[in-house]
């Protein structure tokens, strides 16, 4: 996990088929600007020197937040630090704990079962209704029989996905069996479940994991963890966590500025943006970012896992009783 406090950017000109052609590389540093400028011009140097052996390689690296990198460093302001893990403000402003080895997974829930339901009770409903126009010889039956299909699927879809809920039950208990199955047959790992306004967050505390790792991506699997969740992890090489609302579902209208809030930011622009961040705090104030609802395994937590589990719950106001947004 690389998480780094500051940037810089370097930038050549080489010379192409009819002009020259600007290439521009990003360094980064934890120590100081001065290293990250150096670790810019040794990344140009490199770039350039590859490019002049025949490398196809971009001219220029975008900045690109961290749903969209790869292989880059996590671009998010740093808030605060404790041990390993790290606090950042993600490009639409909302906060998260990011982690090298303790295990986040989010788990979605579909909010509903989709229209195949619905699709297929009109196409049974329409087949039927138009044997019977032929069978009776009615002429021009399309329309009636469009209109009685459509009322068709929309009552008996209705009432196959009810019965079909109640036989199998909601996206909600079956993610939650899933994730509880895992536990029964793993006693010795130790499991916190968490709601979230889109399903499920699971915290793993009796060890640490690597992210690219078997065994979490084996978990990841197991739980059904939300695809692009598991493909930035192995990609930043880190398990993250977002703690705080997402602004829009606490009622803030206009979009972090400056567009797009991709770290760093130049220093002209920072008042726009911690006004910004002032608006969004007092409109995230009595919400949580998750709720803690159980507990499964019997695992012993260990102590860097209850470090961050104690910092998350907190910062996600998870105990609260309050909307989690």
């Amino acid at each position: 996990m690389i998480v780094p406090e500051y940037w810089a950017e370097a930038s050549d000109r080489i010379d192409g088929a009819k002009t020259k052609r600007l290439v521009k590389r990003f360094g980064w540093s934890d120590v100081s600007a001065e290293e990250a400028q150096q670790h810019a011009n040794q990344r140009l140097a490199d770039a350039i020197a590859e490019m002049k052996r025949g490398e196809m390689l971009p001219f220029t690296e975008p900045k690109v937040a961290y749903n969209g990198a790869d292989g880059l460093p996590i671009r998010e302001e740093i808030i605060d630090r404790r041990g390993d893990a790290v606090l950042t403000r993600n490009a639409y402003g909302a906060l998260c704990l990011n982690t090298p080895d303790i295990l986040f997974a989010d788990v979605d829930v579909p909010q509903s079962s989709g229209c195949a339901i619905y699709v297929g009770t009109f196409v049974v409903s329409a087949a039927i209704l138009f044997l019977v126009a032929f069978q009776l010889k009615m002429e021009n039956p399309i329309f009636l029989v469009l209109f009685l299909s459509m009322l068709s699927a929309a009552l008996l879809g209705s009432l196959i996905e009810t019965v079909r809920r109640r036989v199998s039950g909601t996206p909600e208990t079956i993610a939650r069996k899933r994730i509880a199955s895992f536990a029964k047959s793993h006693p010795e790992w130790k499991l916190r479940l968490y709601e979230t306004p889109m399903g499920y967050r699971v915290l793993v505390t009796h060890a640490t994991f690597d992210p690219r790792g078997a065994e979490a991506l084996d978990f990841f699997d197991r739980i059904k963890a939300d695809p692009v969740y598991v493909r930035m992890c192995f990609n930043q090489n880190c398990f993250r966590a977002r703690v705080s609302p997402k602004p829009w579902r606490v009622g803030m209208s206009e979009h972090m500025k400056p567009r797009p809030g991709v770290w760093p930011i130049s220093p002209d622009r920072l008042p726009a943006r911690e006004a910004w961040v002032k608006q969004y705090d007092q409109a995230r104030e009595q919400h949580a970012a998750c709720r803690y609802v159980d507990s499964f395994g019997n695992g012993r937590p260990c102590r860097e896992a209850n470090e961050v589990q104690r910092w998350h719950d907190d910062l996600s106001a998870a105990n609260q009783d309050w909307p989690i947004a």
